[in-house]
């Protein structure tokens, strides 16, 4: 069974940091990538970032590029997603996904990402 796990969301003051993770089950990083998408109320969902672990693929949305870094552990089966300098804009419910590794570099459509994990809501304080 494909399952993708999210958490270590939470609640946190601007400028502080959280790490998410995914954790994947019935599927191998070798045919798919991951990505991490979120969703505030009112507002439509955004990819945040995606991860080739087995390719030098890696996108950041503009909004987190340079503050966000996502990460592979192949051991575990997991992707990170080290979330600093958090901002009250980054509150949101955090998805993972993933997405058939069908060509080089990270320009998936979020129609190609086929298996969801459950939310895990990140909440960034003023």
């Amino acid at each position: 069974e494909v399952q993708l796990q999210a958490s270590g969301g939470g609640l946190v003051q601007a400028g502080g940091s959280l790490r998410l993770s995914c954790a994947i089950s019935g599927f191998s990083f070798d045919d798919y990538g991951i990505g991490w998408f979120r969703q505030a109320p009112e507002r439509e969902r955004e990819r945040v970032s995606f991860i080739d672990c087995n390719g030098a693929a890696r996108h950041y949305a503009g909004s987190v590029q340079g503050r966000f870094t996502i990460s592979c552990d192949h051991a575990k089966d997991t992707v990170y997603l080290q979330m600093n300098n958090l901002k009250p804009e980054d509150t949101a419910v955090y998805q993972c996904a993933r997405a058939d590794i069908v060509r080089p570099g990270s320009d998936y459509e979020e129609s190609e990402f086929d298996h969801w994990g459950q939310g895990t809501l990140v909440t960034v304080s003023s």
